[in-house]
């Protein structure tokens, strides 16, 4: 769950804490929403309550068009347009939608891109990714989560999605390079691995730090060079795997 917003202008990240009081009256809207079980209009609120932080248009028109209710089990459909992260199976969670946004944003992306996901999760952000690039590589080390995943996303109609399996290779070199480059959880430190499939010019996002609390980062190449920008504080399950948290360590 990250814990900061992006401004209006897109710059500076601010702490969430600063942005609330503005909020109050968005949120009451959606909590009510949210009991209505009214969905399309839950949707649309959540939609106008992010637009306060989140100015890339393509970006909101993905997650106003998607239903995240389907991406949660029916205990948690009530919630599914909170702005906070939900439980899905094997201890993972679907992230809150505005990290989602930021996220998203976060990676440039115009429609012509080929992006790898890295946490597959719900296939919540997979479907959003889908909706911004020409095509999704997402890869998940769960068997189940990537079944529910592909179930789902068949069912809304998706065709420009891949769900693979992870290997022991982080990411997935097989289809590199990618013009973007999404981690869904929190690693130690920026994956060589990872920026070797990454395109020249592409973008990396992705949280580091320890197992609890982490910086979100964006991480460009060019040529051999690797540029970073911190985007703020996180905190995400870890990332398990070579060049990521031992799995000893997670289970």
């Amino acid at each position: 769950m990250i814990q900061t917003s992006i401004s209006e202008d897109g710059g500076k990240i601010i702490p969430e804490a600063m942005v609330l009081a503005n909020k109050e009256a968005h949120l009451s809207a959606l909590n009510r929403l949210q009991m209505s079980t009214d969905f399309a209009a839950a949707r649309a609120e959540l939609v106008e309550y992010l637009s306060h932080d989140i100015n890339d248009r393509r970006v909101l028109e993905a997650i106003k068009c998607i239903p995240r209710e389907k991406f949660v089990s029916s205990a948690y459909q009530y919630a599914a347009y909170e702005d906070r992260p939900l439980p899905i199976d094997k201890g993972q969670t679907i992230s809150q939608p505005l990290i989602v946004a930021i996220m998203s944003a976060a990676l440039e992306l115009d429609g012509s891109e080929k992006v790898l996901e890295v946490g597959t999760g719900s296939g919540y952000q997979a479907a959003i990714l889908a909706k911004l690039a020409w095509r999704v590589v997402t890869v998940e080390r769960h068997q189940v989560l990537v079944d529910k995943a592909k179930q789902v996303l068949a069912k809304l109609g998706y065709t420009n999605i891949e769900i693979h399996l992870a290997e022991k290779t982080l990411g997935w070199p097989q289809q590199a390079p990618y013009e973007a480059i999404i981690v869904t959880a929190a690693a130690p430190q920026v994956s060589q691995v990872l920026i070797d499939q990454l395109a020249d010019g592409g973008r990396l996002v992705i949280p580091v730090g320890s197992r609890y609390e982490q910086d979100l980062l964006k991480a460009i190449k060019q040529g051999d060079k690797i540029t970073t920008h911190n985007l703020g504080p996180c905190r995400f399950v870890p990332l398990i795997g070579n060049a990521a948290w031992g799995k000893e360590e997670d289970e």
